[in-house]
């Protein structure tokens, strides 16, 4: 991290204004060589100034210049930010005169990543500064502001401060083996504290299911036979003609998909393939393709039709959605029942009149108890391989219960150890290179 770095941090195209992120030592030096205005090497930290980027004596454009300098920055590094007209030439011109004069290009996620090596920021930290750039919803946006002001953070750093002073007492137990009597107290006390730390770390992964929702929507699929009224339930849970209806059995063939947000929570919908027993090639394959969305599924929209008995097909599809979260819809409410059916979660509209489509809604709503997820305190992991971590802690916190009145006490600090830095390895206090590069190459480049 000795060299210095420098990206565009907006997104490229016709703009007001764009900007040119430097980062590094040498960050005020090089744009200074460039920049035709006060010497930005004697300016005070964190002021702006008017000028020119020149190339030799050409003016390439007419610049503000943020100075910001170490250690009270977003990296802990000198930066310097460029303000520039944004125009795509005029931007690209100013970076290649950086990069000319000592910069290298950053990678992507490459200033957040120097922010994390140097202690500005830890890994559930940086993971929110990703979730609050793709937040899609205001419950998305204050999600990840929780996160990134370091409620979780600070809460998985206590817990270690805990296991660490359990850690400090079974090491007076190894030095001093004679006092029968401290190794009681130890044991008495890993007792007494392995059960709230399985408490915090159990609200977290039930808390984060609902920041999951809440961050990546719920993944909905509509089933059924050809000419129930799957795309018509569709284009009114969408308000808008996405997809083709008609009348002739096989219209839709593939997926077609749709966004509709629902207090907040995005669902996104897949109307899929009429699913009956076909000989059209093409049809077939989406059935099939129908039928394999169903394990990826969050929620299942099964469509019946309210005029038919029930085929062997929906039977089949009963079964194979036992398990998932579902509702049956019942379509068609204006003609004649003939179907009998006895099931829970059944709602019963009509897409065409857009009957009870809200009372759909609402049943949505209640299946994921989206009424009563709270933003405010929620402590909550994105990341599914810190969410495992956790998981493998409350795990391994359940085996040393059930076996610390036989074990010795060093064993159980082999346990309370590896509990220690599996926690470590969710902040990032503890990582492995590889896996740290992997992370931030999944941001974007300038950030």
């Amino acid at each position: 991290m000795e060299d210095t770095i420098a990206a565009i941090s907006t997104a490229l195209g016709i703009g007001a204004i764009s900007i040119i992120r430097i980062s590094g030592e040498e960050a005020l030096s090089i744009v200074n060589k460039v920049f035709s205005g006060k010497d930005l090497t004697k300016v005070p930290t964190h002021t702006i100034h008017y000028g020119f980027i020149i190339d030799k004596k050409e003016k390439i454009d007419e610049v503000l210049v943020s100075v910001m300098k170490s250690p009270k920055t977003f990296t802990k590094e000198n930066i310097v930010e460029i303000n520039c007209h944004g125009g795509i030439a005029a931007t690209n011109k100013v970076l290649e005169l950086l990069i000319l004069n000592g910069c290298r290009l950053a990678e992507p996620g490459e200033f957040t990543k120097r922010a994390f090596l140097n202690g500005r920021i830890d890994l559930i930290e940086s993971s929110a500064i990703m979730d609050l750039i793709e937040a899609k919803t205001e419950l998305a946006r204050k999600l990840s502001i929780n996160n990134l002001i370091g409620n979780v953070s600070n809460m998985i750093k206590e817990i270690r401060k805990n296991i660490l002073s359990l850690l400090a007492n079974i090491e007076v137990n190894i030095d001093y083996p004679e006092y029968e009597d401290i190794e009681e107290i130890t044991v008495e006390k890993i007792k007494k504290e392995l059960p709230n730390i399985k408490k915090r770390l159990e609200q977290v992964v039930k808390e984060s299911a609902s920041g999951k929702i809440i961050k990546e929507g719920i993944n909905t699929i509509i089933l059924g036979k050809p000419n129930v009224g799957k795309s018509s339930l569709l284009n009114c849970l969408l308000n808008e003609e996405k997809a083709i209806v008609t009348d002739i059995a096989g219209t839709t063939r593939d997926v077609v998909e749709g966004i509709v947000n629902i207090d907040g929570i995005l669902l996104k919908i897949s109307d899929t393939a009429g699913i009956r027993k076909t000989q059209n090639k093409i049809e077939k394959i989406g059935v099939e393709k129908s039928l394999s969305l169903i394990e990826k599924a969050d929620l299942i929209l099964f469509v019946l039709n309210n005029n038919e008995t029930l085929t062997e097909e929906d039977k089949d599809i009963l079964k194979r959605i036992k398990n998932k979260r579902h509702i049956i819809i019942i379509n068609k409410i204006d003609l004649e029942s003939k179907l009998e059916l006895e099931e829970e979660n059944i709602i019963r509209i009509s897409a065409k009149e857009n009957i009870n489509i809200t009372l759909l809604k609402e049943k949505i709503k209640e299946l994921f108890n989206l009424n009563k997820i709270e933003t405010k305190d929620l402590n909550y992991l994105t990341n599914a391989e810190s969410l495992a971590k956790v998981k493998k802690c409350i795990n391994k916190i359940e085996e040393i219960e059930e076996k610390i009145d036989s074990t010795l006490i060093d064993m159980l600090e082999i346990d309370l150890k590896e509990i220690w830095n599996l926690l470590g390895e969710v902040t990032g206090e503890i990582y492995q290179e590889e896996l740290i590069d992997n992370l931030f190459k999944q941001f974007c480049l300038g950030k």
